[in-house]
């Protein structure tokens, strides 16, 4: 059941959400693993990598994840592994909407929340955007996301939400001029499958791979597009700087981007899909899970 398409406005999904608060988080995991995927959740006994992921919310508890969970403290992390390069240009982090100067901004820039997903908001052209409106909507995205657990993912619980701004990333050799993603499934330091996204505003499709770049015929929430890229000429040094990534952590996704073969940082995921995919085959589910030791 995909309860998005049952209830399509946002803002009510995330008002629902916030009056089931009162829900422990392991009755709401196994109630949004059932709604999700159709399946009983095994969390005695997880086999499945969806099932570990749920394990891993209502049990791990590292520290180091809640500051690598946030996309403005997780820089110093990232520069604490030797990797500063690979970061993205950074203009501005604020407490609030009203503390950013638009002024001292350049023309081309994107704004997101700093604990949270698709809250991104692009600017391609200030000199010709209604700036007013653009804090309109970063406030409304924060005011949606505030205290709602929407997946009861802990490492996002306890850190500050603020906005940053960064240099807006652009590949001029795709459609829209968006950046393809490669994301890299990693355990315990070592990359094991490559998910790689493109058109994420077009059509979003989705390959995988692995970590030779051989297709694999998966499927997850979005189409593949079938095995028709050629293998990055940067693969090994974005295998080996996922490996760095994720060294200090049993399991988490080291999202990067190559634009004209510059490498850059976009997140550390530590709960893909929050462990609500359904993949076909229903086997590769099986299958990293027995790469996720708990």
């Amino acid at each position: 059941m995909d309860y998005k398409k049952i209830i399509k406005n946002q803002n009510i999904r995330f008002k629902i959400l916030k009056f089931l608060n009162f829900i422990p988080d392991k009755t709401m995991v196994k109630l949004q693993y059932r709604i999700k995927t159709g399946r009983k959740l095994n969390l005695k006994n997880p086999q499945r990598y969806t099932e570990k992921l749920q394990w891993y919310k209502l049990n791990y508890r590292n520290p180091l994840m809640t500051k690598c969970a946030d996309k403005y403290t997780v820089r110093e992390y990232i520069e604490s592994k030797g990797l500063g390069h690979i970061l993205n240009e950074l203009y501005g982090v604020y407490d609030n909407v009203n503390e950013i100067d638009f002024d001292k901004l350049p023309n081309k820039f994107v704004l997101k929340t700093t604990n949270d997903s698709d809250t991104n908001i692009f600017c391609k052209d200030k000199a010709n955007s209604d700036l007013e409106e653009i804090k309109k909507k970063m406030n409304k995205k924060i005011k949606e996301r505030t205290q709602i657990p929407l997946a009861r993912e802990w490492a996002y619980n306890n850190s500050k939400r603020r906005i940053i701004c960064e240099k807006l990333l652009e590949d001029k050799g795709t459609k829209d001029n968006s950046i393809n993603d490669y994301k890299f499934l990693c355990f315990k330091g070592k990359p094991e499958f490559i998910v790689y996204d493109i058109d994420r505003y077009i059509g979003h499709k989705r390959n995988f791979y692995d970590t030779s770049w051989k297709y694999l015929n998966i499927s997850s929430d979005c189409p593949n597009f079938g095995d028709i890229v050629e293998k990055p000429e940067k693969l090994k040094e974005m295998l080996e700087i996922a490996k760095i990534l994720s060294e200090d952590f049993p399991a988490v996704r080291v999202d990067l981007y190559c634009i004209q073969n510059k490498i850059y940082f976009g997140e550390l995921t530590f709960y893909p899909w929050s462990g609500y995919v359904k993949f076909e085959p229903d086997e590769f589910d099986f299958i990293l899970g027995k790469k996720f030791k708990i």
